[in-house]
């Protein structure tokens, strides 16, 4: 009975280092993904072209990322968790260095390219193993430490990076993070079993992929697709790629001050889908929350947007332009009204039959990542030809029309 039971705890030991291990690897991911938030306009310099441009051509992470998802989830299927996170973190290595030594944006694109396709399954792969390992309530309570974990990247994206970048440059980013790649397949090869591959479906990606996107535009889950597509793109992209040049250039920040405030925007994040679900199930009215919260997080982008020099909130202030600290109570309150994003996770798999569960989810999962990259390419567009609190504008605008069309093929019938 001792022996038993000693082993049992072996084995659940083993289990959680394996799942830290590869959940370190999504937390490289968010790290990469958000590297050009505060460095945007040192790269930009370095190759000779506008931030705005360089921004769009950020995008390329994620197209790359949003297409590589299910390709990359059959795989794991395939072949296992453990040879496919190898082979994505030494593809997320050279990625790393490929845009740690990009000399213009052509360059720099292909390391994105790269670091798109490699991270696409760096939530996957802990994830799919903690879902065959663990009961449904372990599940529960581990897919919430593995994003709390990944999100660790974005803490690390913000002050510590910006101090790098002062000190190193840039690139530095790069190579540090290829240095943590290396590190995390060492800890993945050591900890991670070699588990026989499950073949649950043999059709090609491509027709896994257009049955995804049949799924995805039918009349049940349309609604929560087009919210989706704006709901973390709004979050990302502010935090990822505009938050930065927004504090440095609009309020005058420095860059480590800057990333101060993106810190504080990444505890909200995580904090936020904690309180989300205690709220969801105390409410039990999933539907309005989260059509509320997002509504409330477009005034808030709109909110922000007008606060910036000669717009109407500093004018109603008496002054220039509202403080930083208006800011900083934006980015928090945001980060909190935009962490009601996995309830559409939840949504989905109310709408369809069990036996489309699966696919439904890789439909949400896919609108958030295009949603993100569209999101990015349009931004940089508005930006060179508006500046930046009209992308702030655009952003709201987007999010408060995906709520519109949520509500509307969400209503009872």
């Amino acid at each position: 009975m001792g022996a038993a039971s000693d082993n049992a705890g072996d084995a659940s030991r083993a289990l959680i280092f394996a799942l830290v291990a590869l959940a370190c690897g999504h937390m490289l991911s968010t790290l990469l993904r958000t590297i050009p938030a505060v460095s945007l306009d040192l790269m930009a310099a370095d190759f000779r072209i506008e931030p705005q441009a360089l921004a769009s051509l950020t995008s390329v992470y994620h197209f790359a990322f949003a297409a590589s998802q299910i390709p990359v989830g059959a795989a794991m299927d395939r072949f296992g968790v453990r040879p496919v996170a190898l082979g994505l973190l030494a593809g997320t290595v050279l990625g790393a260095v490929a845009s740690g030594f990009a000399t213009g944006p052509e360059s720099f694109a292909v390391g994105q390219f790269m670091l798109g396709v490699a991270t696409s399954g760096m939530l996957m792969c802990p994830m799919t193993l903690a879902a065959k390992q663990l009961s449904a309530a372990r599940f529960g309570l581990w897919s919430g430490a593995i994003l709390s974990i990944g999100n660790i990247g974005m803490l690390l994206s913000s002050s510590p990076l910006a101090f790098v970048i002062d000190h190193y440059g840039w690139r530095a980013g790069f190579w540090i993070s290829a240095i943590g790649g290396v590190l995390v397949a060492l800890a993945v090869f050591v900890l991670v079993p070699n588990q026989p591959a499950e073949h649950k479906d043999d059709s090609s990606p491509l027709s896994q992929m257009i049955e995804v996107v049949r799924l995805g535009l039918s009349r049940p889950l349309r609604g929560v697709i087009a919210l989706a597509l704006v709901s973390l793109a709004s979050s990302l992209v502010l935090r990822g790629l505009w938050g930065g040049p927004w504090l440095m250039e609009i309020k005058g920040l420095t860059r480590v001050e800057a990333g101060n405030q993106l810190g504080a925007f990444t505890l909200a994040m995580i904090a936020g889908p904690l309180l989300v679900g205690m709220i969801d199930r105390r409410l039990g009215r999933r539907r309005e929350l989260v059509a509320g919260t997002h509504a409330f997080a477009a005034l808030l982008l709109a909110l922000m947007a007008l606060g910036a020099p000669h717009f109407p909130v500093a004018w109603l202030f008496g002054v220039n332009v509202m403080p930083p600290y208006y800011d900083l109570a934006l980015f928090v309150l945001i980060g909190l009204f935009t962490s009601a994003q996995p309830l559409l996770f939840g949504m989905s798999r109310q709408l369809v039959d069990a036996q489309v569960a699966g696919k439904a989810l890789a439909a949400v999962n896919l609108a958030f990542f295009l949603g993100t990259a569209l999101m990015q390419s349009v931004t940089g567009a508005v930006a060179a030809l508006a500046g930046l609190p009209a992308v702030l504008l655009f952003m709201a605008a987007a999010l408060a029309f995906g709520v519109l069309i949520f509500l509307i093929y969400t209503r009872p019938v």
